[in-house]
């Protein structure tokens, strides 16, 4: 790969997932790259790179998601879901005692760990919620994570990382050596593509947004855009959990941070935003969505 190529390659990577990468990360692009390129049957990356210019779709889709760090697991980093079970869900049942539904968004949703976690979370405290209307949306740049989210069929090594026992006998059937969440868990999420450097406001407005381990991999002015747009879509007395390498802090006033609630941020003003230009990042060809 030589250094045209592999610029053009960072630029295409950036417009079409957010992906940031340095001047320094060409081993990077080849470990991913070169299996894909070879499995096409093309002599290497420039042939690759010539593909991406000329729109093939297929290929553009497939680079992409092979640059996409899919890295998750049940009850990743734990700390966000005792949040979610200590604090935000106690705070959501009491202020949504009249209205008896809750909207919640895993951005960035990945192999479905984190959804499921979180639908877990949500049946554990089922007596709290009987009657309710629980929409749990979870969104993911990478067609081929979000189809095997859907099946909820994770292998022995999958299971073992993150998840408590009782909840695997309470919540998963094993088939052979692989283990499937349960139908009554897996209706409970909506899986949809989703790039979020693309305009997501039709996805509505939520109380409890999940946006975790993603814009570590973004450039500042990405991250930006995102937390403001962001805040449009979350109500005024919702919570935004960010990942522990992640912050708001100094790149908007949009939502505030909780205090000693590591990674849980409220919004300060969530229709301030509206009032901003969107940088949104102009559409590639592919409607796809940032992940992990």
């Amino acid at each position: 790969m030589n250094p045209t190529e592999y610029e053009y390659l960072r630029k295409f990577l950036k417009d079409n997932s957010g992906l940031d990468l340095s001047a320094d990360k060409q081993y990077l692009i080849e470990s991913r790259l070169l299996p894909l390129a070879r499995k096409a049957g093309l002599s290497g990356i420039g042939e690759l790179v010539q593909k991406l210019q000329g729109g093939a779709r297929t290929v553009i889709t497939d680079v992409v998601e092979a640059m996409t760090t899919n890295e998750t697991f049940f009850f990743r980093d734990k700390v966000p879901f005792d949040h979610f079970r200590d604090h935000i869900m106690p705070e959501i049942i009491k202020a949504r005692a009249a209205k008896r539904s809750v909207r919640i968004w895993c951005a960035a949703g990945s192999t479905g760990q984190e959804p499921y976690s979180l639908a877990m979370c949500l049946k554990d405290m089922s007596a709290a919620l009987t009657g309710w209307r629980i929409e749990i949306i979870a969104t993911d740049l990478s067609q081929e994570v979000l189809e095997k989210a859907k099946a909820g069929i994770y292998s022995q090594f999958e299971v073992q990382r993150g998840l408590p026992i009782q909840m695997l006998v309470k919540y998963f059937k094993q088939t052979g050596e692989t283990w499937q969440v349960n139908p009554e868990l897996r209706a409970m999420i909506q899986h949809r593509q989703l790039n979020l450097l693309h305009d997501f406001a039709q996805l509505g407005t939520f109380d409890v947004i999940f946006c975790r381990n993603v814009l570590i991999y973004f450039d500042q002015d990405t991250k930006i855009n995102i937390f403001n747009r962001l805040a449009r879509q979350i109500e005024p007395d919702g919570f935004l959990v960010l990942g522990a390498a992640e912050t708001v802090v100094g790149l908007t006033d949009t939502f505030r941070p909780i205090p000693e609630r590591r990674g849980l941020y409220k919004p300060n003003d969530p229709r301030a935003a509206a009032a901003k230009p969107a940088l949104v990042a102009a559409a590639p060809r592919l409607a796809v969505m940032a992940g992990r």
